[in-house]
């Protein structure tokens, strides 16, 4: 990050209040500093667009999951498309994108957005967001496959949550939506929340960061009858690095 840009997010005056100018989330309340582009309403204009089109552009009483929510904007745009008859879940493990994402939800009064500190899995417990000395940054991740953790790898520790086992216990409502964007990992949380999928069919957008992560969401979907296509302009002959859109 700048270093001008990560002063003046060390100061207040990257909380000033501001509203999104346009997208999926056009009119909610924001902060202004860092990543400029959600109230802008510059960021991923494809996946926006694709959030837009979801149920012909009316998701009203819909469950719709988030994982790896960062700072929320996709979080409230959907709660504020759902309204209060719908449940939205985020799910986001670096504390501090997390305690911005508290902020967006507290500034827009969103009482059916719910929050969770945690990264999706396929197991409940705990693990390591390995860092890298910088909680600003986007690409804190858990680790990948065959990722050696170095000394510059600053990992911290982490809770983590099978989402089938909230939807038993009656915390969550299956899901009609899900947004997957966690850094290398989806395949695990795919996993924790296969029985849900199994059941409910959900409409889901996925970003690859990993071809592990590609072969196993693909591994459990693909028997399950899924359809998908990428979002935008595929990346050449890799689905690494692309967002995708998938459907049964």
């Amino acid at each position: 990050m700048n270093p001008r840009i990560r002063g003046l997010v060390a100061s207040t005056a990257g909380l000033i209040p501001v509203r999104i100018r346009s997208g999926v989330a056009k009119g909610a309340r924001w902060t202004l500093f860092p990543w400029a582009s959600y109230w802008r309403g510059t960021h991923e204009p494809a996946v926006q667009r694709a959030i837009e089109w979801l149920g012909s552009g009316d998701i009203r009483g819909w469950s719709c999951w988030d994982l790896g929510a960062h700072f929320g904007f996709y979080s409230v745009a959907l709660a504020l498309r759902t309204g209060p008859g719908g449940q939205v879940a985020a799910f986001e493990p670096n504390p501090r994108s997390f305690a911005r994402l508290e902020r967006h939800r507290w500034m827009n009064h969103l009482a059916w957005l719910r929050t969770y500190q945690a990264a999706a899995s396929d197991r409940s417990g705990s693990s390591e967001l390995l860092t890298y000395g910088d909680l600003d940054s986007t690409s804190t991740h858990l680790r990948y496959g065959d990722e050696t953790q170095g000394r510059g790898a600053a990992p911290i520790g982490i809770r983590t949550v099978r989402l089938d086992d909230l939807v038993t216990s009656g915390e969550l409502r299956l899901p009609r939506f899900a947004k997957i964007d966690v850094e290398g990992h989806g395949h695990r949380a795919i996993e924790g929340m296969r029985a849900s999928v199994a059941e409910s069919r959900p409409t889901l957008i996925i970003g690859f960061h990993s071809k592990e992560e590609v072969d196993g969401v693909l591994g459990i979907l693909g028997p399950l009858g899924y359809r998908w296509a990428p979002i935008g302009q595929p990346a050449s002959g890799s689905m690494i690095g692309g967002d995708y859109l998938f459907t049964a």
